[in-house]
């Protein structure tokens, strides 16, 4: 259907419809972006479901500006939140876990913006539909929104609305974006201390945003209301009563409704500080707080100071010896066993030094990366017959899809969505949350400690690893030497897919270990395979291909992160 935006109207019109036939209204913003239904209304205006016409229909949302404020102040005060709106999306619309601003326009006397459409629920939705969130689901939330937030207040800017209907979930991927910087701030210097007209959402705002003060840790508080409300189901009614808040005190009372361990009670207690400065004063600290883990933070040097830029080390014939990392065996039954090696945090240089490498690999950039467990092997034909027998999530998965058959070769020829598929699958099974690593991890735990580029030195043979086509295939896992973390075949055999989205290079990583993922069709591969030359081969080397890619050196090895 073609929906008409004139707010009077809203008449329903056939597809490809010009003109509405009700009002006369052009339906079609810009010759390309034709409203299909209204989706949202707000103090602001709509929001329609569109579909970019010049794109091949692809789907797209259409925020119209039609505040409902009177008087010329109040009026112009909107008009300036929703502009800014459109700056902020264009801004941060970088991270792929924020909605990518398209176009921002005037049009018969009022202001559209177009951004990227996410299709799925938002929190509040989920939690309609299926009830309460358990404690595990909401630090995964936490672990997934901390990334988000810190990109957003590393850019300036305060996003002052977080709740569950700005949290929406890809009903595609399951990735977690954030939505609705409509009332965001931007931050002048460290901290916003002007004051300024009191917006958010009552019974998720911060004390100080009702004074008209707001900084980067008030989306913390906010985050952390929003973690209980999922927790408990329990909201503000109209009257401002709140079963959560005692208003005669002036405290939170959520544990008096759910107990959750003593780690997230205490990471909870700090984000909720009246006081801005009681709390956490970022997002990477609730992160590495959550992980039960104080990671320090290397001094800032002078890029011409810091070590690995120099010339690295000669060649090294072993791995340097390293305490032996424990394991965890997952049972898949029928006597298959899934290895699981433990990988302690820490913080290392990601990326290519200069003068080696590619460009994508740079800037070689500082990257905290929490504790988690990695299979010590890539994923093994055995191993994946295993899973693609059980209970179908989103797509079907073929038992033998490789092109080299034998139960202890890595199974190769699977996609992202196929290695995706298996990770849901398995989680499903043991309760775990399996997932794909992010290129971050997968790199910490490639290198384990060393600076080289490859984890056995700066030179690579065939006597160590499988590539450049000497084998003419695949090979079992574990017949190369392992790094020091017990990983093997990290570098060669098959390309290992990551749960990224390809970026061009490294300007605007996180610096603590997240993910970069998003609906978009590029994705992350790593660590070379059996017919590629050597320089694809190395510890940061990084290539991109569709999600749907399948070739016969294509696999894959799962994580999963310890919750505490």
């Amino acid at each position: 259907m073609s929906q008409c935006l004139n707010p009077d109207c809203l008449q329903q019109n056939p597809p490809k419809t010009i003109f509405c036939q009700r009002c006369g209204s052009k339906l079609v913003l810009q010759e390309r972006y034709r409203g299909v239904r209204v989706i949202g209304e707000g103090g602001f205006g709509r929001t329609f479901l569109a579909v970019d016409e010049q794109r091949l229909d692809t789907p797209c949302v259409i925020k119209q500006f039609l505040p409902q404020q009177s008087g010329s102040a109040a009026l112009e005060k909107a008009t300036e939140l929703f502009k800014q709106q459109a700056f902020r999306l264009r801004d941060l619309g970088k991270h792929s876990h924020i909605p990518d601003l398209l176009a921002f326009f005037p049009q018969e006397g009022r202001l559209y913006l177009i951004q990227e459409f996410i299709e799925g629920k938002n929190l509040l939705d989920e939690l309609e539909q299926k009830g309460k969130f358990s404690e595990s689901e909401v630090k995964q939330i936490l672990i997934e929104l901390l990334p988000i937030l810190q990109f957003v207040h590393d850019n300036k800017v305060i996003h002052r609305d977080i709740k569950p209907e700005n949290i929406i979930r890809s009903s595609q991927t399951g990735a977690l974006f954030l939505i609705d910087f409509g009332v965001s701030k931007e931050v002048g210097g460290s901290v916003l201390t002007r004051v300024g007209t009191i917006t958010g959402t009552p019974g998720y705002a911060p004390p100080e945003q009702f004074r008209g003060m707001v900084f980067p840790n008030s989306d913390l508080y906010s985050l952390a209301v929003t973690c209980i409300r999922l927790l408990t189901g329990c909201f503000q009614n109209a009257d401002d009563s709140d079963a959560l808040f005692d208003s005669m005190r002036m405290q939170w009372v959520w544990k008096e409704k759910i107990s959750v361990s003593k780690g997230l009670e205490i990471v909870f207690d700090k984000m909720l500080q009246d006081l801005p400065i009681n709390r956490f004063q970022s997002a990477k600290e609730v992160f590495l707080a959550l992980q039960n883990r104080k990671f320090p933070t290397p001094p800032k040097l002078p890029v011409s100071a810091i070590p690995v830029l120099t010339v690295p080390p000669k060649i090294i014939s072993l791995p340097p010896k390293l305490p032996v990392s424990p394991t965890h065996n997952e049972n898949l039954g029928n006597g298959l066993i899934l290895e699981m090696v433990a990988i302690s945090g820490g913080t290392f240089l990601m990326g290519s030094p200069v003068g080696e490498g590619n460009d994508n690999e740079k800037p070689q950039h500082e990257v905290t990366v929490p504790p988690f467990y990695m299979g010590k092997y890539p994923v093994t034909q055995a191993q994946w017959e295993r899973v693609a027998v059980l209970p179908k999530v989103k797509i079907d998965l073929n038992p033998k899809p490789s092109q080299f058959q034998g139960t202890n070769l890595p199974v190769e020829n699977v996609s992202w969505l196929n290695a995706q598929e298996f990770c849901t699958r398995l989680s499903n099974t043991t309760g775990k949350i399996y997932r794909l690593p992010s290129e971050a991890e997968w790199e910490y735990a490639c290198r384990a400690k060393t600076t080289t580029p490859y984890h056995f030195g700066d030179t690579i043979s065939t006597d160590l690893v499988n590539h450049n086509g000497k084998y003419e295939q695949t090979t079992d896992i574990g017949k190369f030497i392992p790094n020091a973390f017990g990983l093997y075949d990290m570098h060669g055999n098959v390309w290992e897919w990551c749960e990224d989205e390809w970026y061009e290079n490294y300007i605007k990583a996180p610096d603590f270990g997240s993910n970069l993922i998003s609906q978009r069709n590029i994705k992350l591969m790593r660590g070379g395979s059996w017919i590629d030359d050597a320089k694809y081969c190395c510890s940061a080397s990084r290539r991109g291909n569709s999600r749907a890619y399948r070739y016969f050196n294509c696999g894959f090895r799962v994580v999963f992160s310890p919750i505490t």
